[in-house]
């Protein structure tokens, strides 16, 4: 079969992934396609993510599971944060009807992601089953909600994946400007005290690549994946000593 036609295995349920190297390539329709079918169960969703695989398809789809290479990924020493969003930071941390909370709102936090579409889609592709799903894999401990919230509303966050020290970004929403970006800094800060090295993008966006994430070789994203599962996971409790680590840091220029 070419490159350019190449086949599709299909997943019944519990069934093992093919290897990685079987994703569709550069070349092909959809590069990074790998796989379709099997469910959605925190099993089959914790043998993916450490495997580097995740699943992603539109309403009217069977499930569809891919790992790009390259992938796209945040180094949380390389995130931006420009004068302007520091002194944002700092404003925030002083007024009190400014918080970040992590895991008070999780399913409000996947629908106000459900909500708002990816760049460059048209709907969304956090489908109802998604939803479910990643609520199964939230109360199993294994996917958290960083949430920005304003006078006792939840203005932004976002929602990933973490197994161990292995974090893996799936999507943001903001209701308030910077609500989102908020929320990822006070990620990063997370992960820079805990020392998590990277967070997941999956795939490239210009947004992304602005605020620092850039495409790696997969076999590197695997290697460090298999690190941080390796290690025990902190606890998801956010500290507001975490903006340390962002407020100390000198800025990256674009």
């Amino acid at each position: 079969m070419s490159s350019q036609n190449p086949s599709l295995p299909w997943l019944d349920p519990g069934q093992d992934f093919p290897p990685i190297s079987q994703a569709w390539d550069q070349n092909s329709p959809a590069p990074g396609l790998l796989a379709a079918g099997g469910e959605l169960d925190v099993d089959t969703l914790r043998r993916a993510y450490s495997n580097g695989i995740f699943p992603w398809y539109s309403e009217g789809q069977p499930i569809l599971w891919w790992s790009p290479n390259p992938r796209m990924v945040l180094d949380v020493a390389s995130f931006r944060i420009q004068p302007s969003f520091k002194k944002k930071i700092r404003q925030f941390r002083q007024m009190p009807f400014y918080e970040i909370r992590f895991d008070s709102a999780f399913d409000q936090v996947i629908q106000a992601c459900a909500s708002s579409a990816r760049d460059g889609q048209a709907g969304t592709w956090i489908v109802p089953e998604m939803i479910a799903a990643y609520g199964r894999l939230h109360r199993a401990g294994f996917a958290h909600s960083v949430e920005t919230w304003v006078d006792g509303e939840l203005a932004g966050g976002l929602y990933c994946v973490a197994m161990g020290k292995a974090v893996f970004g799936e999507s943001m929403f903001s209701r308030v400007s910077d609500a989102s970006k908020m929320a990822l800094a006070a990620l990063v800060g997370f992960c820079r005290h805990h020392g998590i090295a990277q967070i997941d993008c999956q795939q490239n966006t210009a947004h992304l690549a602005l605020l620092g994430a850039a495409e790696i070789a997969r076999s590197l994203f695997l290697k460090r994946v298999s690190h941080g599962l390796a290690q025990t996971g902190p606890d998801w409790v956010f500290d507001s000593e975490y903006w340390h680590h962002l407020l100390a840091s000198k800025a990256v220029p674009t």
